[in-house]
C-alpha cells in the first residue's frame, strides 16, 4: 500500500466572487493545480469533488462539472463527495484511499462553493441541513443558532467568555491580513470584536457577529500522487496520519461540549504519528465560530474541558505563540465556502511547510495539523502533514 502526497495545488479568492457557479470556480483553481505540480491534464486518473450545495444551486452532479471546464477530463473517473462542512476533506481522503489501493497514481481533489447568491434568509435553513432535522429544525438562527444554543451551554457551564470568544476572533481577523485569498481582511480588534453594536449585532444566543463565519463563494484544489512518482515531482507533503471519526449527530443524544468525535480523531492521529502537540508547528482548525475554536482547543488537548479560554489569554495559539492556530485566518476570516473549506485548509498548511506561506509564514514549520469537521462536531478529520520533498 502507498501513502498519497500533495504535489500541487490551487486556490481561489474566497468572498463574494463574479464566478457564476461551481462550475466556473472549480476552473479556475483546477487550472492553478495543473500548472503548480507540472502536470498534464491526461495523467490524472480520478477526480474527488467535494460540494456540499445542499440548495445553493440547483445544479448538481457536481462531479460532472470539472471535464465542463475542462473537456481533457471527460473521461477521467468523477466521484462527487458530501459530508456537511467536513465534505472537502471526505474527498481529501477519498482520493488517498484511491491511491493507497492502487487504483491510480494521481488524483484531483477539488472543492468548491457558490454560496453568496443565496439570499441571506435561506442560508442558515440550508445549513441548518447538517443537523439533525427531526429535533432541531426549530431552532431559531439556522445553523449559527445551534452554535449560539451550545456556546449558551458552555457559558452556563464554565462561566460567560465572551471575552475569550472575542479575542479569537479579533486573533483569526489579524492573521487574515496577510492572506491573499482572505474573503475579509480587516483587523478589527477585540474591543470591536466583544462590544454589540449596529455592525456587531447579536445573531443567535451569545454570539455576535464577530463570532460567526462568513458566507463565502470559492474554490480549493489539491493534486496528490503515489509517493514513487511523487518522488519525480518538484514538490512533496506527506501525511503522518489521517483520521476520520464520527459521533451521534442529534444534541440530545450526546454531551456537545465534549466534541467527543474530536478528541477521538485528535487522539487517534497523534498516536499513529507518534507525536504529541508539543511536535507541531501549526494547526489549521475549524473555527465556523468562535465557540467551536474553543472546545477544539480542548479536544486537541491544549486545555481541560472548561479552561479553553486561558488558551488564547495566554496567547498560545497566536501566530508567535507556542501553537499557532489558523495563521491563515481561519473560517472567521478566509471565509467558509462549505465544499471547499476542507480542501483550502489542507492548502494553507501545505504551503506552510514548504515554506511558500508568504506574509502568513510561521517560520521554520515542520509539521502541521489540520481539524475540519462537518456539523456540530458529527465528523471529524484530522491530518497530520509533513514536507518530504
Amino acid at each position: 500500500m502507498t501513502q498519497a502526497q500533495i504535489i500541487g495545488w490551487g486556490h481561489t479568492a474566497f468572498g463574494k466572487s463574479d464566478h457564476p457557479n461551481t462550475e466556473s470556480l472549480m476552473a479556475e483553481a483546477v487550472a492553478q493545480a495543473l500548472s503548480h505540480a507540472q502536470i498534464d491534464a491526461e495523467v490524472v486518473d480520478g477526480i474527488f469533488v467535494g460540494v456540499f450545495n445542499n440548495g445553493f444551486s440547483k445544479q448538481d452532479f457536481q462531479a460532472a462539472l470539472v471535464a465542463m471546464g475542462d473537456d481533457r477530463f471527460a473521461r477521467t473517473p468523477a466521484t462527487r463527495f458530501e459530508n456537511a462542512c467536513a465534505t472537502g476533506s471526505a474527498a481529501l481522503f477519498g482520493a488517498m484511499d484511491f491511491i493507497a489501493a492502487g487504483r491510480g497514481r494521481i488524483a484531483l481533489v477539488v472543492g468548491a462553493e457558490k454560496m453568496t447568491a443565496t439570499p441571506n434568509a435561506e442560508v442558515g435553513d440550508i445549513l441548518l441541513g447538517a443537523s439533525y432535522r427531526a429535533e432541531e429544525v426549530e431552532v431559531e438562527g439556522g445553523f449559527a443558532g445551534l452554535f449560539g444554543q451550545i456556546a449558551q451551554s458552555y457559558f452556563q457551564r464554565y462561566g460567560d467568555r465572551s471575552k475569550e470568544l472575542a479575542m479569537i476572533a479579533a486573533k483569526n481577523h489579524a492573521n487574515g491580513l496577510a492572506n491573499p485569498y482572505a474573503h475579509m481582511r480587516k483587523d478589527l480588534g477585540v474591543d470591536f470584536c466583544n462590544t454589540i453594536s449596529d455592525k456587531n449585532p447579536r445573531v443567535a444566543g451569545p454570539l455576535r457577529r464577530t463570532d460567526c463565519s462568513l458566507v463565502s463563494d470559492g474554490a480549493a484544489v489539491l493534486v496528490l500522487a503515489d509517493a514513487e512518482t511523487a518522488a519525480t515531482m518538484q514538490r512533496a507533503i506527506g501525511f503522518r496520519a489521517h483520521v476520520h471519526a464520527n459521533d451521534i449527530i442529534a444534541l440530545s443524544r450526546r454531551d456537545v461540549l465534549e466534541f467527543a468525535g474530536a478528541r477521538r480523531a485528535w487522539t487517534e492521529a497523534l498516536t499513529t504519528a507518534g507525536l504529541t502537540l508539543n511536535d507541531l508547528s501549526l494547526v489549521e482548525t475549524h473555527d465556523c465560530f468562535t465557540i467551536a475554536e474553543m472546545l477544539e482547543y480542548e479536544a486537541m488537548g491544549l486545555a481541560e474541558s472548561g479552561q479553553g479560554h486561558r488558551v488564547i489569554r495566554d496567547g498560545i495559539t497566536h501566530k508567535t505563540g507556542r501553537l499557532p492556530v489558523n495563521a491563515s485566518g481561519g473560517l472567521k476570516s478566509k471565509g467558509h465556502p462549505i465544499g471547499a473549506t476542507g480542501v483550502s485548509m489542507h492548502v494553507m498548511a501545505a504551503m506552510q511547510l514548504m515554506g511558500d506561506a508568504g506574509d502568513m509564514q510561521i517560520p521554520d514549520a515542520k509539521l502541521a495539523g489540520v481539524f475540519n469537521m462537518g456539523g456540530a462536531a458529527v465528523a471529524n478529520y484530522v491530518s497530520i502533514m509533513e514536507r518530504v520533498k
